[in-house]
């Protein structure tokens, strides 16, 4: 099978591999026992946290694992919202979001009675500046917006609107980079909370990281024990938050070559959309590169998906938490895009480990397939 899901996850590395196993075996204590067995493994987990701030360049209290990006989201979220909402009900996010975001503020307005602005995107999906000095209230505590988006590859101008809420408002910004993290630059000590996951960067799954500035406090999701600083109760996953500040320094090492290698890459398939007839290219021209989102004018994504993965080629219909679903993409939708896009888009997602013979391939194997079905 050749892989282009990568967005979806990545495969683990064989350096990450070999640490793990070798941490599972020989560091399996409880980290909150008091015996040496558990705070050797304690002790590991905490350079492994250190590790990750210097890496991020944060200090080691602002790092918090978390099982997911999803749970890192909503914690973020949530764990804000009840915390501050003696200050203001007012939340402010996007439209085209992952569903983490978009459930955890969703919960927040029918259930406990905030107000959520949803902010719009253009035809490129991505948000306006001017639209968030429109939707900032006195009563805005949290901004919570993605770096990248995980269907097309579009990126925000999350830096520009991270300067204009400090600078005008009391809210707080949320960033969910699991797209973006070691792919594109960013300096998390310019927001005031950043999310990522280890399984898009080579890493394990059931592995992430919630960034927060030492000043916010947030309210718990799990209730126990003093694990996190008290913001996650339950034995923690030592093994998996020891090899997470391996998993970082590898992406982040290659995270220049990588970009340059895959924007190569993103460009032949660009160029081969446009001289192919029927095929629209939904991800604009300054998306990531690792993400391409196109569409056929004449077969619809769940089909093409099928005759791809029976060719050999792994390939995502829409973000992948939501690909069960057969309705249309929200994301595109709101792009204002065909309905035909809408719901015949596939998500090429590509990596420093994707190769050129690869990418040939898919092309080819692309146009044997609108040739079968357009002559049927």
């Amino acid at each position: 099978m050749i892989y282009f899901d990568y967005a979806s996850t990545t495969p683990v590395r064989k350096q990450i591999i070999d640490t793990y196993i070798k941490v599972l075996s020989s560091y399996y204590g409880n980290s909150d026992s008091m015996h040496e067995v558990g705070r050797t493994a304690n002790k590991l987990m905490e350079q492994s946290r250190e590790q990750i701030a210097q890496l991020l360049k944060v200090d080691k209290d602002e790092v918090i694992f978390t099982s997911c990006a999803s749970e890192a989201n909503n914690l973020a979220i949530k764990g804000y919202a009840w915390k501050y909402q003696h200050r203001g009900k007012h939340i402010i996010t996007s439209r085209v979001e992952h569903s983490s975001v978009l459930k955890s503020v969703e919960q927040l307005k029918d259930v406990f009675g905030f107000d959520v602005t949803y902010l719009p995107v253009n035809e490129d999906g991505v948000i306006s500046l001017d639209d968030l000095k429109q939707a900032l209230r006195p009563d805005t505590i949290l901004v919570s917006l993605m770096m990248v988006n995980n269907e097309t590859g579009a990126c925000n101008p999350i830096e520009e609107c991270a300067n204009y809420i400090k600078a005008n408002s009391r809210a707080v910004i949320h960033v969910d980079a699991v797209q973006g993290m070691g792919k594109l630059p960013l300096t998390c000590a310019l927001y005031d909370m950043v999310s990522f996951s280890a399984h898009k960067i080579y890493g394990l799954k059931g592995s992430a990281v919630l960034y927060k500035k030492k000043n916010i406090e947030l309210v718990s999701l799990i209730s126990g024990g003093q694990q996190e600083m008290g913001l996650r109760g339950g034995t923690s996953n030592a093994p998996q938050n020891i090899v997470l500040a391996k998993t970082l320094r590898l992406m982040l090492e290659e995270q220049e070559l990588s970009f340059a290698y895959v924007s190569s890459l993103n460009q032949i398939l660009r160029n081969a959309f446009a001289s192919m007839d029927g095929w629209y290219v939904n991800s604009p021209k300054q998306a990531s590169p690792y993400i391409l989102n196109v569409s056929c004018a004449y077969i619809g994504s769940e089909i093409l998906l099928n005759a791809l993965n029976t060719r050999g080629f792994a390939v995502s219909a829409k973000s992948t938490c939501s690909s069960k679903s057969k309705v249309q993409s929200h994301v595109l939708k709101e792009m204002g895009l065909e309905e035909f896009r809408t719901t015949n888009a596939i998500r090429i997602s590509l990596s420093s480990m994707t190769t050129k013979q690869e990418v040939y391939a898919l092309i080819e194997a692309l146009k044997e397939i609108y040739h079968e079905y357009r002559t049927k």
